[in-house]
């Protein structure tokens, strides 16, 4: 088996340079599902979180 070029298909970081990811925030997630099945339920006023 030949060894693999550990810089070949290296996955780059989404991060922003600088931000400090330890500081409380908000963030925005978005998940796709193959072929857009539904499978996490509806959007629920709009779409926006409820408590």
């Amino acid at each position: 088996m030949m060894n693999a070029d550990p810089n070949h298909n290296r996955r780059r970081t989404l991060r922003l340079q600088g931000y400090d990811y330890s500081q409380a925030g908000a963030y925005f997630v978005t998940i796709c599902t193959k072929d857009r099945v539904c499978l996490f339920g509806e959007a629920v006023d709009g779409g926006n979180a409820v408590e």
